[in-house]
């Protein structure tokens, strides 16, 4: 098995694609967005991830790597097409449909098809599986190979963790989840493990969903520790220090592709009502409204109140916006009628405008700090002040050193 075949070449699928070109394997990239692959047929990437470059350049003047609209007939397929959530909180599987369609089309015995996409228990089998399937009457355990092996990286450090992190393998029989491991041996250097493949597209899930209730726990108690007037990071720092504690940290709201958007594919094939899950996903879904309330709070007194936001991606120190709390704080101050500008130096495709610093603090009434990118860490508060009309701050993050800020006048919230 030496071509492979990668649909999706996204934030998982070029990393993948390239890391396999690098260790040996023909790699055929196909990506339906003409500007994905006219920029990496030039030699150019369209995301930016920590050394993605390297390695992509490396295969690409190897000539292990070619990239196109259309998919051709290989040893291996792998699917990491998007997975997102619909309006009613459901998987989008069509990406995943017309992969299987697609690779029904050039499919043939004794070939194996990887499903990567993070996706609902049911869909390797089920939808990859049962679509080559019903096209071509070849039968996954016994035509062909069917493996489903979940990406574990994160944002900003997918290439060392592609290497580095284990992996777990779930395959529609014992055979098809060792083809599979053979494939990623090339390169991952800690476990791969083997399970089945319902247990894998479960542990995928959950593996994001624990953090996704954990989190809703600590964004509640920062409620509730407003609502008595307590410092919710001076409970933390204590009750952190008992040995079995470990609070997260609260925050506006939880972004990126997968944290928001897992714990619904859990739950949307079974009848359950009324779950901790669903409790968890809606306390942390309310978190960038009750930010966007208490900046109203904030400003109430002041007359055509200006914001500056500091911070558009999801997290700190990558550029990546999708599902980030901002869009939707942005969103609420709309609804008010609040003006706001935004200032966000690594922030990349974002809908709204991106401000530089100046121009978003100048006549600036509240500053509130949404993201704690490292760039931040050490601005200047006496030029700040100096430019804003009112010198408020409310930090969402605990980021700013308390003491610094109020040094040069600044009234200073915190979540």
């Amino acid at each position: 098995m030496e071509k492979i075949c990668i649909i999706g070449l996204g934030y998982i699928g070029l990393p993948t694609a390239s890391m396999l070109a690098n260790n040996g394997y023909d790699i055929l990239g196909v990506d339906i967005n003409d500007h994905v692959v006219d920029k990496l047929s030039s030699g150019s990437l369209h995301i930016e991830e920590p050394n993605l470059e390297d390695i992509f350049l490396r295969a690409f003047k190897n000539k292990k790597i070619r990239v196109s609209k259309n998919i051709e007939k290989s040893d291996v397929f792998i699917i990491t097409v998007p997975t997102p959530l619909t309006e009613d909180k459901k998987a989008e599987l069509k990406y995943v449909l017309e992969a299987s369609i697609g690779i029904s089309k050039y499919i043939k015995k004794g070939n194996l098809v990887i499903l990567e996409s993070t996706s609902p228990p049911g869909t390797t089998k089920d939808l990859v599986g049962g679509t080559i399937f019903k096209n071509t009457d070849l039968q996954a355990g016994k035509d062909f190979y069917l493996a489903f092996c979940p990406e574990r990286v994160l944002p900003g450090k997918i290439v060392y963790e592609l290497v580095n992190n284990k992996r777990i393998i779930g395959g529609i029989d014992r055979k098809s989840a060792k083809k599979a491991k053979e494939i990623y041996s090339r390169f991952v250097k800690n476990e791969i493990l083997l399970t089945d493949l319902k247990t894998a597209e479960f542990v995928k899930l959950i593996e994001n969903t624990y953090r996704d209730v954990n989190l809703a726990f600590s964004n509640e108690l920062s409620m509730i520790c407003g609502d008595y007037g307590i410092d919710i990071w001076e409970v933390m720092k204590h009750a952190n220090m008992h040995p079995r504690v470990n609070i997260l940290n609260p925050g506006p709201g939880v972004g990126g592709h997968c944290i928001p958007i897992d714990p619904w594919f859990i739950i949307q094939n079974i009848d359950r009502k009324d779950t901790l899950i669903e409790k968890s996903r809606n306390i942390n879904d309310k978190m960038p409204v009750v930010v966007a309330e208490k900046i109203a709070s904030l400003i109430k007194d002041i007359e055509n109140p200006r914001i500056s936001l500091f911070g558009a991606t999801y997290k700190e120190n990558i550029s990546d916006t999708r599902e980030s709390p901002t869009n939707i704080i942005i969103r609420e101050l709309k609804k008010k009628n609040i003006s706001f500008s935004v200032y966000d130096p690594i922030a990349d495709n974002f809908k709204f405008k991106i401000s530089d610093f100046e121009e978003c603090l100048t006549d600036s009434d509240l500053l509130v700090l949404l993201v704690g990118h490292d760039v931040y860490d050490n601005i200047d508060f006496d030029t700040i002040s100096k430019l804003m009309r009112n010198k408020v701050i409310l930090d969402t993050r605990n980021f700013f050193n308390s003491e610094s800020v109020l040094k040069y006048g600044f009234k200073y919230y915190k979540l």
